[in-house]
């Protein structure tokens, strides 16, 4: 391994101007600009690694650039990491204790890492975070499908979640959209069901575990997930959303399954109708658990809950209100509470750009958008308020511009849905106008752009749609259209702007109504019976 500044370093223990070989890719300082990167971490490249001349920081990510290359999987750049030395197992770190139980790093060193990371934690007794995934006692399989699946390393909302729902706390999880948030439910309940299962002949299994979401295109793309991670294990999934046919759901679920995701109304329909054992649910997920529990959903969100047999729960959000926080606690005992990064923030990787335009003057503002090479970032999800508007704004942006684009809504059938997703996904249509069954949990890969031609009801929905174009941190950027029509979002508005850096029109920040009293005020609680 050869040193930049001497270059006769060859073993691991050899000294490099001065100083000896880093062992560990913690041991690295941050790379600073212009300088090499390494090809593993993306930390100062200190060393060029003999055999295949690439930069790398340490010992340890030479080693792992090795092993890639000898399975025949390239190295690929990734953003800075934070990494400590990676214990056997998961551990946890109490109060007033200077050592972790398994020895390997002090309370400063967690709280450390955990400030870095933008973690903030409420609980009695939390694992410390996990910094690789084969530092929980994973099955071997599934290590395997992380790889083969692109999970290099933990995000920091799955360094924190994984372990805390591995030893079975109830959680309430907070992280920016695109965070990797899925990852960090599935990969416990993966895990446990593998175990579970592994003596038990496949029609024999039951059950064990459940995730609720509030869309079926989420739905799907969550049980698309955890087949992949669970994919030569003994862990089976069963899809439970309207249209599709219910007699071919059950057939599934009573064929032996591990794992049900579906959306509440379609799940109780299935209750309701047929004779289906949940007595095995061991682990109950609420994704974009305040749209379940403010919405429609949460009566039905309880009936499922009550038919369970106190389950561990585990919700996840970008956006988590008080209300919500307090309807959880009274849920379940001893609730975990993890925020990372800012909490019912927009991810910091969008740049917002919000621009006054007059309702008449939106579908032009549109199209002077959608034509202009600085601008057009395809592909694009324009996001509307109403179902018939998504239909008729798509086919005026192909007859206007030229660009093919399609809508989705929820009076689409499944089959059509699913076939406009994928047509996006591959390519083949640039543009996407969409209602707000694309604006949560839904990970649109490559998307760069989102235009948000209707303002939502609630700034917590904008949250939602602008993180469309950012997953896992990658840039995107977002456009949205305003006007007087939305000023009860104008004072919210305008303190994310802020807190973003993002400027604020001239028209938002002279508005009356920009400093207004908080649109949360007078207005009645709502009441769930809890």
């Amino acid at each position: 391994m050869e040193n930049r500044e001497s270059a006769n370093c060859s073993e691991p223990s050899a000294s490099a101007a001065g100083n000896d070989v880093k062992q560990r890719c913690w041991d690295q300082r941050e790379a600073l600009p212009g300088e090499p990167r390494c090809v593993i971490c993306g930390r100062y490249g200190e060393y060029i690694c003999d055999e295949t001349n690439d930069d790398i920081c340490s010992v340890e990510c030479k080693r792992i650039l090795l092993d890639r290359i000898a399975k025949s999987q390239p190295a690929v750049p990734r953003p800075s990491p934070v990494k400590l030395p990676a214990t056997d197992e998961c551990y946890y770190v109490r109060e007033g204790n200077d050592k972790s139980e398994a020895g390997s790093l002090s309370s400063d060193q967690v709280e450390l890492l955990r400030r870095k990371l933008e973690i903030s934690i409420r609980g009695d007794l939390v694992p410390a975070p996990i910094l690789s995934f084969p530092s929980c006692n994973l099955p071997e399989k599934l290590l395997q499908n992380l790889e083969v699946a692109g999970f290099e390393m933990p995000t920091p909302v799955q360094m924190q979640a994984i372990p805390s729902a591995l030893i079975g706390q109830n959680l309430l999880v907070s992280a920016e959209t695109g965070s990797g948030k899925s990852g960090s439910f599935l990969v416990p309940i993966v895990s446990y069901c593998a175990k579970f299962n592994a003596d038990k002949p496949h029609g024999e299994r039951k059950p064990l575990a459940m995730v609720l979401t509030p869309t079926r295109e989420l739905c799907i793309q969550v049980e698309e997930q955890a087949k992949l991670l669970g994919k030569g294990l003994p862990f089976k999934t069963a899809l439970v959303v309207g249209g599709d046919a219910m007699a071919g759901q059950l057939y599934r679920i009573q064929q032996g399954i591990s794992l049900i995701v579906g959306t509440p109304g379609r799940l109780i329909d299935l209750l309701a109708k047929h004779d289906i054992e949940l007595d095995s649910v061991s682990i109950l997920v609420l994704d974009e658990v305040d749209s379940m529990l403010e919405r429609g959903f949460h009566e039905q969100v309880m009936q499922i809950f009550r038919a369970l047999s106190q389950p561990q729960v585990l919700m996840y959000s970008a956006t988590i209100p008080k209300d919500v926080q307090k309807m959880a606690n009274s849920m379940v005992k001893d609730l975990t509470i993890i925020a990372v990064g800012k909490p019912n923030k927009p991810t910091g990787a969008v740049k917002q750009v919000v621009i006054w335009v007059d309702s008449k003057q939106k579908k032009q503002k549109l199209f002077d958008i959608l034509t202009s090479k600085q601008h057009f970032k395809p592909p694009v999800v324009v996001f509307v308020s109403s179902r018939i508007g998504a239909d008729l704004l798509s086919e005026a942006i192909g007859i206007t511009t030229g660009i093919k684009a399609v809508s989705i809504h929820g009076e689409k059938s499944m089959k059509e849905r699913r076939e406009i997703l994928k047509s996006f996904l591959v390519g083949e249509v640039l543009v996407i106008v969409a209602t707000g069954v694309l604006g949560r949990g839904i990970d649109l890969l490559h998307v760069k752009q989102v235009i948000v031609f209707d303002m939502p009801n609630s700034i917590k929905e904008y949250v939602h749609q602008i993180g469309r174009a950012s997953r896992l941190g990658e840039e995107g950027s977002a456009m949205a259209f305003v006007n007087e029509e939305n000023k009860n979002l104008f004072r919210d508005l305008v303190q994310i702007l802020k807190s973003s850096g993002a400027a604020v029109p001239r028209e938002l920040a002279n508005s009356r109504y920009t400093f207004g009293s908080s649109t949360n005020k007078g207005q009645k609680k709502r009441k769930y019976g809890l």
